[in-house]
């Protein structure tokens, strides 16, 4: 899923081609993609863009009306930017907003569908649409140990509830947890303030580099390859690679359609994390450091 520094350069990319610029049209592959019937989606069609911003994980364009199209890519969702109109099947391509220079169009990849708009008559109904969690541009140290003690949760939880952060998900959490040596089952209410504070500091550091080393990547394009899974990464989406700090491999926790990326000597102590279907199958055979991993793995 696209997170806050995708989402964020996604932004800079709408602004870029249509601040100023009336919506021609609005064409939809697929009537079950809009959410919300009030103003109808047509309502933009013929105003003049106004605004492009980040509510979350989504994308919202404003126009002269003060109506809202905002768009939630989920999982597989993605845009794109292309001086021909393209054809909207409703397969992969979803919708396509065009204007008289190019047009911002939709696709989501395979059979499930999961991307959606929703249209907002308004500032408030805008906000409405927000699941309320804390903007790193707002994380002072107080406000972020008191979003992050709200609730107890595993740190990987907290980090990813759209009510307690803005932005993060399952890709960046891990990138976060690694740069604040933290371990992503450690649970918020028992973190020291030192740890809150590395922890905080990860987080604003590691988005704002992320953000800015796809802003650099995407050279004033309209960003493509939009991915969860980057070589550049430190541990999400590299197990059994080495680590980029200590150089041991990096272990994984994987639970429903998602998975934990950590490195146990940097997070978690050296100790290594119970996968969920496999320490269930193992038992007490389950190895509780690397070297006992090592050992298993030369039976």
């Amino acid at each position: 899923m696209p997170e806050l520094p995708d989402v964020t350069v996604y932004v800079e990319a709408i602004a870029a081609r249509t601040m100023g610029e009336p919506i021609s049209a609005v064409r939809l592959g697929s009537p079950f993609l809009v959410r919300t019937v009030d103003p109808p989606v047509n309502a933009v069609a013929g105003r003049r863009v106004t605004h492009a911003r980040r509510i979350g994980k989504r994308i919202a364009i404003g126009v002269d009306s003060g109506d809202w199209l905002v768009i939630h890519l989920m999982i597989a969702g993605r845009l794109h930017w292309s001086e021909r109109r393209p054809k909207v099947d409703g397969r992969r391509n979803l919708m396509s907003i065009d204007f008289a220079a190019g047009s911002l169009w939709l696709t989501e990849a395979g059979a499930k569908k999961r991307a959606s708009v929703h249209m907002a008559g308004g500032e408030a109904a805008l906000l409405a649409l927000d699941p309320g969690g804390l903007e790193l541009a707002d994380a002072t140290p107080e406000r972020f140990a008191a979003a992050l003690r709200a609730e107890n949760h595993t740190l990987k939880r907290a980090l990813t509830d759209p009510r307690t952060f803005s932005g993060i998900g399952n890709a960046y959490s891990d990138e976060i947890l690694h740069r604040a040596r933290l371990s992503p089952i450690a649970h918020t209410h028992k973190l020291t303030a030192e740890e809150i504070e590395r922890l905080r500091l990860g987080t604003i550091e590691s988005m704002s580099e992320w953000t800015a080393r796809l802003r650099e990547q995407a050279g004033g394009r309209f960003p493509e390859g939009v991915t969860a899974f980057r070589e550049e990464m430190a541990v999400h989406g590299r197990f059994g690679k080495p680590c980029p700090r200590c150089g041991d491999p990096v272990q994984r926790i994987r639970y429903a359609a998602n998975e934990t990326n950590y490195c146990p000597r940097c997070q978690t102590g050296g100790a290594l994390l119970a996968d969920r279907a496999l320490s269930r199958l193992l038992g007490k055979d389950w190895p509780r450091s690397l070297e006992e991993l090592e050992a298993l793995k030369r039976r």
